[in-house]
């Protein structure tokens, strides 16, 4: 009987532990992964997945790797820019592993890596620009930050597609100071667009006074005119002055009147 039982007992364990030997040989890779095996201590190319197979137990150790592209956040980083104004930027980056076995053997942790380098990468660029450029150029910052990281995690197998610059903190004074240059830029550009608008009315001015001038019958419809458009708007006795020159053309019209009537 207790050989028996002995026997069920030693069956049992050897089950159990075919069971645990099995489960560690299969492996299910995802569709957005890879597995990096290492078999005694060396990698084997190319990388697994997706899909199951098989490896050795004890022998062989599978690292899988993420393929999806990573958001980035990069924290607001403190810099004195190229003409003196102290500023704080943070920014995101996208990036992806594009060779899963570099990922997993030229660095040790590949996500820490970027994000550092992320960050020395913000400070230098933003040592090296203006103000004005960081505020106005932003696509030309994003660019250059975009090409100094992924060179440098080009090693890696890592590849940065996207680098942008989301907000741009400055410090009080300058603010201010921003906002007055703003508001005596907008003051300026209204006494040049009221300027130019005075010269060209005296330009109309100067070339009706020239028609006038030329044609003295015309002052005189304009006086007529004048006095059609008071007696509209305004129920009203308005005195208005009218030139001698108005009279005698006046006098003279009703003289021709009178020849050219029949006696």
């Amino acid at each position: 009987m207790g050989t028996f039982l002995s026997f069920f007992s030693t069956l049992g364990v050897v089950i159990l532990f075919g069971i645990a030997i099995i489960s560690a040989a299969i492996k299910v890779v995802q569709e957005y992964e890879r597995g990096v095996i290492f078999r005694l201590g060396r990698v084997l190319r190319p990388a697994r997945g997706p899909g199951l197979f098989f490896i050795i137990p004890i022998i062989d150790r599978m690292v899988k790797v993420d393929l999806r592209v990573v958001t980035l956040d990069i924290p607001s980083q403190e810099a004195i820019t190229s003409d003196g104004v102290t500023v704080k930027v943070n920014a995101v980056a996208y990036f992806r592993v594009i060779d899963p076995i570099d990922a997993i053997v030229q660095v040790e942790d590949y996500r820490r890596a970027t994000w550092q380098i992320a960050q020395t990468t913000l400070r230098s660029v933003l040592g090296q620009s203006e103000l004005d450029e960081l505020l106005s150029q932003r696509e030309r910052i994003n660019q250059k930050l975009q090409h100094i990281i992924d060179e440098h995690t080009e090693p890696w197998g890592i590849k940065v597609s996207i680098v942008e610059v989301k907000d741009v903190e400055l410090p009080l004074t300058m603010q201010r100071a921003m906002a007055r240059q703003a508001e005596a830029e907008r003051e300026k550009r209204a006494k040049i667009i009221h300027a130019e608008g005075e010269f060209q009315a005296s330009q109309q001015l100067t070339a009706a006074a020239a028609t006038i001038g030329q044609e003295p019958a015309a002052i005189q419809l304009r006086y007529l005119q004048t006095l059609t458009e008071i007696s509209v708007e305004k129920n009203s006795t308005i005195i208005f002055p009218v030139p001698l020159e108005f009279m005698t053309a006046f006098s003279s019209m009703l003289a021709q009147r009178d020849q050219d009537r029949p006696g």
